[in-house]
């Protein structure tokens, strides 16, 4: 036994019903929710919806259409049409008695009733389309309940819920007007917005209308009711009434003022009526034999378009009614809303789409075409509204073909593709429609075409008129070359012609526009052509052409470029000298291709002497580069500092320096040697750096000749001076230190340590260590037994930071030396050979006579003391005259005479008697050293004309100093020791010494003169 609950009330069915039986769960919950039981078991159903009210005993219950509705009959004698909600639609069929059964055939609309009489009774449901549209908004009715407002642009949708069975529905502008069973509602847009889709109620008309069709205006609906038109306020009062003479089968609101809205009728009989909501006289428009199945009026209210009974299209010109054309196969018709002379019409599963008085143009489309606005088309295909994008290509080249410009762009502004504004910017421009064509190019983003344009207006503003020119310009653009050339000619601009031939690199044709043999016209023509043969990589048929042409600067740079050295000089020797900026390029590339000869023919042919100097220069070329200076000594700067400089960078320091001093650039050579004499000593090249800083004193002696700065300089000089003798001294004390063997004898050392240790009296030099000297002289001295000043060194280094590596030694040296006598080898003690006092190895004095003060004078080699006295002139006589009365050697007396002079073919030699008395008996020099005994202060040897005039010139040794110093005059007291002096740097060496390291080194072991050198 299965039980049913109704929702209306509680009836229990008859076990005999036989539609109960296939109801399945689902089935059951979804119709009305219930319970049921089977054999003990128990199954809950889920209850949807809430519960409605019926007038009657249901007798049988069937779903239609997959669900969305619900067919009920029973004792009200009649099915019923519901929702799946409960809301009755309405009556499918009435019958004599109760309604025990009906079924749905599957998958279709059909539907078999049986009742309690036995008749069965079949019917057909059939849906109407319920819809309105307006524009791009369109509203249409949606499960018989439900009204659905889509915009058709932006394809938004908006769902308005009526629950109730909605019969009809009209839009227009922010208004929405839907009828239900007992009354109308009027809905409005929130904002006036045009995307706007939210919509509210602003009235209500609770009133049971029967009407056939409903019209909605800014304030009133219209109802149509077979031949009669009803105006009615939102309020439901009825305004104004107007009766047709036969049926209306069309009405559409056509717009207008608000409350002053236009509407178009079309009746059964043919005629066509124009009214106005506020006018109770309708305007007859036109009428036809036909009746009227569909109309639209034009946007501009000049033509009208109405599809009769007999599928055809007829359009009318509405102030003249004239049929202005017609066409077969048609249902509905549409004008463009931005277009007045666009329509579409569908009908025969096309769409056709007719432009003016065109052809028409038609493609495949299922449908019935409602509205066209732009390039879209609104078709309504069974229940579906959709736009249809359709591009006005066709329409466009129709007006094309008829140069009909401007309306060709009314037409693609609808939309086209970018191809077709192209073609039409193309076919505009050359018809001179320039504001069409800019128009159109402003489209596609085209620059080049709209600077074109804007040329030829700026032209027309001038004054020019002549449109074969502008004609040919837009050719010349397109690529119609020829077309182009023809035209220029014969607007009586060849040049034009020959211009553009010539730019396009199509000689051949542009000597066709060539003028009487013009040679301005010819070399440009040609010139022309070498650049396209250069821009087409064939450079050497470019140089011909140019060098033909009198172009000889590009020639240049092209040969130049390329590297073609035979071609550049060919070029030079044709030019003349007068063309410098040409000869000047030539150069140029002479000297970037490494052809220096060249480039100094080219100099020379364009008398460029300062160029010339800076080739040589630059390629080092020095003696060219001296030959020229001499001839012309207002290069010498340009000259002698690049060498100068390039000598210092090869380390010819002595070469630079003299460089330097012939361009006058001293105090930049002082500064150069200062930093290389700086980096000599910061990498322990002592004997460099003696070197540098006796070539600084030498500068500065040089620069010391201007007497603003010979105070300065002169200072500078002994301090340099100075600084070379300990470096070149401390040289062979840092080998001997860093070195694992020896280069001097001990002798050597000894003496260097002791003449290092006396001259540091005050500040070390940079570089010079105290620790090395001392280690140095400690060590030599305990060899050769200078016992006392060897523990004097070794008390100086424990004072002293001892770096690691002479710790050992030191200590070891420290203890042992306390084991030998406390005194000196007097064979090491050194005599002052002016007043013959020996002094000690340790002189608090420093390198002076403790006795006469008298300076001691060095060997450079083994820094001996030499037997050599300085001696001073006296006041009054000139460096010239003491050397002129040293050279006169007076004779003497043959009994004084104690020298014996022998002379051979091959030698001279001066021997001392020794059976005569000693020289110094009667030497008046010998007499001039003595000086007054304990006297702290130093007496210099001062000699008369009388005393030189006596002297030997074998015996003098001048050092012969540049001016501002005065000269350096030593006497030699043992004339068998011979002694040279370096003529260079006056340093003062034991001859065998100065001869060997000559011969070692092939220079001065101190200021490196070469021995082959015969400058001083």
């Amino acid at each position: 036994m299965r039980t049913w609950h109704c929702s209306s009330n509680h009836a229990e069915a008859a076990s005999h019903m036989p539609q109960l039986e296939g109801l399945t769960t689902k089935n059951i919950q979804l119709c009305t929710g219930g319970l049921w039981r089977e054999k003990g078991k128990k199954k809950k159903t889920l209850k949807i919806g809430r519960d409605r009210s019926l007038n009657f005993d249901p007798c049988c219950i069937s779903y239609f259409t997959k669900g969305e509705y619900i067919l009920l009959g029973g004792s009200d004698k009649q099915v019923s049409l519901f929702t799946k909600d409960g809301v009755r639609l309405g009556t499918v069929g009435e019958q004599n008695s109760w309604v025990w059964t009906c079924k749905v055939k599957p998958d279709s609309n059909y539907v078999v009733v049986g009742c309690q009489d036995g008749t069965i009774s079949f019917y057909q449901l059939i849906f109407s389309t319920v819809h309105g549209l307006y524009k791009d908004r369109y509203a249409y009715r949606d499960s018989m309940t439900d009204v659905i407002v889509q915009h058709l642009i932006t394809e938004q949708k908006v769902r308005i819920k009526c629950k109730e069975l909605v019969k009809k529905i009209a839009i227009y502008k922010n208004r929405l007007a839907i009828q239900l069973p007992e009354k109308i509602l009027i809905y409005e847009l929130y904002s006036d917005d045009s995307s706007d889709m939210h919509y509210r109620v602003k009235e209500k008309i609770v009133k049971k209308f029967e009407c056939n069709l409903l019209v909605v205006c800014a304030d009133h609906i219209i109802l149509c009711q077979e031949k009669r038109l009803q105006c009615l306020s939102f309020s439901g009062v009825k305004e104004r009434e107007w009766q047709m003479e036969s049926l209306i089968r069309y009405i559409k609101v056509i717009g207008g003022p608000p409350g002053r809205e236009g509407l178009l009728v079309g009746l059964k009989n043919g005629q066509i009526l124009k009214i106005f909501v506020d006018n109770l006289f309708a305007i007859v428009l036109l009428k036809q034999a036909t009746a009227v199945r569909c109309l639209d009026m034009s946007a501009s209210r000049n033509k009208l378009a109405v599809v009769d009974e007999n599928d055809t299209c007829l359009v009318y010109d509405i102030h003249t009614k004239e049929l202005l054309f017609q066409e077969p196969n048609a249902n509905s018709v549409a004008w463009n809303t931005q277009c007045e002379d666009m329509l579409c019409f569908s009908g025969g599963g096309y769409l056709n789409i007719k432009a003016s008085t065109f052809p028409v143009h038609q493609q495949k489309l299922q449908g019935f075409v409602v509205g066209y606005n732009g390039s879209k088309i609104f078709c309504l295909h069974v229940f579906s509204m959709s736009a249809v994008e359709v591009p006005q290509s066709a329409p466009m080249y129709q007006y094309l073909d008829r140069k009909m410009f401007k309306e060709a762009y009314q037409i693609a502004c609808l939309g086209v593709t970018d191809t077709d504004w192209r073609e039409l910017a193309m076919e505009a421009l050359e018809g001179l429609e320039f504001e069409t064509a800019k128009k159109a190019f402003t489209r596609v983003q085209d620059l080049r075409y709209l600077e074109l344009i804007n040329s030829i207006e700026e032209r027309k503003k001038r004054g020019e008129t002549n449109n074969d020119l502008f004609l040919a310009d837009v050719f010349s653009y397109q690529g119609k070359f020829h077309e182009a050339a023809k035209l220029y000619k014969r607007s009586g601009h060849e040049n034009l012609a020959l211009d553009m031939y010539t730019d396009l690199r199509m000689f051949e044709y542009a000597k066709d526009f060539l003028g009487s043999g013009d040679p301005k016209e010819t070399k440009m023509l040609i010139t022309k052509q070498a650049d396209w043969a250069r821009n087409i990589n064939e450079p050497k048929a470019a140089v011909e052409m140019y060098i033909s042409a009198g172009e000889h600067v590009k020639a240049i740079e092209i040969s130049g470029d390329h590297g073609w050295v035979d071609m550049l000089i060919d070029i030079a020797r044709k030019l003349d000298k007068a063309e410098r900026e040409p000869l000047l390029m030539c150069a140029h590339y002479f000297k970037k291709l490494d052809n220096p000869g060249y480039a100094a023919e080219t100099y020379l042919k364009i008398g460029d002497l300062k160029s010339l100097v800076q080739l040589h220069v630059e390629t080092q070329r020095w003696d060219e580069a001296f030959a020229l200076g001499e001839k012309h000594p207002e290069f010498k700067d340009d000259i002698y500092v690049p060498y100068a400089q390039w000598l210092a960078e090869n380390d010819r320091f002595e070469e630079a320096q003299k460089a330097f001093h012939k361009a006058g650039r001293q105090e930049e050579a002082v500064r150069v040697l200062e930093q290389l004499t700086h980096n000599a000593v910061v990498e322990s090249r002592f004997n460099d750096a003696a070197y540098y800083y006796w070539m600084l004193s030498m500068q500065c002696l040089n620069i010391a000749q201007d007497p603003a700065q010979k105070d300065v300089m002169l200072s500078k000089f002994h301090h340099f001076q100075h600084l070379a003798e300990l470096y070149h001294g401390y040289h062979a004390i840092h080998r001997y230190t860093e070195e694992p063997f020896s280069f001097h004898l001990p002798e050597t050392l000894f003496n260097i340590s002791r003449f290092l240790l006396h001259s540091l009296t005050k500040d070390t030099p940079l570089g010079i260590s105290k620790v090395k000297t001392l280690f140095t002289l400690a060590k030599q001295s305990k060899a050769l037994g200078a016992y006392k000043l060897a523990r004097h060194a070794y008390n100086k280094l424990q004072g002293l930071r001892i770096p690691t590596r002479f710790q050992k030694s030191i200590e070891l040296g420290s203890l042992t030396i306390r084991s030998k006598p406390f005194h000196d080898s007097e064979e090491l003690v050194p005599l002052c050979y002016r007043c013959s006092t020996n002094n000690p190895l340790l002189n608090n004095l420093g390198n002076v006579c403790i006795n006469c003060r008298q300076p001691f004078v060095f060997s450079a080699s083994s820094y001996e003391v030499l037997h050599l006295v300085e001696f001073y002139l006296e006041e009054g006589i000139t460096d010239e005259e003491a050397v002129s009365l040293i050279d006169l050697e007076a004779p003497r007396h043959k009994r004084e005479n104690k020298w014996q002079e022998i002379t051979s073919n091959n030698s001279q030699t001066l021997r001392l008697d020794e059976t005569m008395d000693s020289m110094g008996d009667d030497d008046p020099f010998t007499a001039k050293l003595s000086f007054e005994q304990g006297g702290s202060e130093f007496v210099p040897v001062v000699v008369s004309r009388s005393v030189l005039r006596a002297m030997s010139r074998r015996d003098v040794l001048i050092k012969r100093w540049p001016p501002p110093l005065q000269w350096q005059y030593f006497r030699s007291l043992l004339p068998d020791a011979s002694i040279t002096m370096c003529p260079s740097c006056f340093q003062m060496f034991h001859s065998e010494d100065y001869e060997l390291l000559v011969l070692q080194h092939t220079c001065c072991p101190y200021c490196r003169r070469r021995i082959d050198d015969p400058s001083p």
